[in-house]
């Protein structure tokens, strides 16, 4: 896979970062919403992708704060983060587009 293609997972936290700096629970609560539920992320998948999202420089740490004497870490979408999420985006667009366009020219889809 092309290191500029974002996994499906990667796309979600990174979309749901677009919206605003948010921390860990409230990310698995974004992604499982922008997919309509078909991605539910557990904790340690959310943590690991979060460490190599912001390893590759597409998110940050925000602010750090303690609730009810826990740790929340709060991450933000960085520039190239950005990028990185409009270009997926609009490689995924075109070829949804050119799918429907096949499926139309079929007689396949209205």
């Amino acid at each position: 896979m092309s290191p500029s293609r974002l996994q499906e997972p990667s796309l979600l936290l990174l979309s749901a970062l677009a919206g605003g700096p948010q921390h860990g629970y409230a990310l698995l609560s974004a992604v499982a919403e922008l997919s309509g539920g078909e991605v539910v992320l557990r904790v340690g998948s959310l943590y690991g992708a979060l460490d190599r999202l912001n390893a590759q420089g597409l998110l940050e740490v925000d602010r750090e704060e303690v609730v009810d004497s826990r740790l929340r870490r709060y991450y933000r979408l960085t520039a190239l983060g950005a990028t990185r999420l409009a270009a997926d985006a609009a490689r995924q667009r075109r070829q949804a587009e050119t799918a429907l366009r096949r499926l139309r020219a079929a007689g396949l889809h209205p």
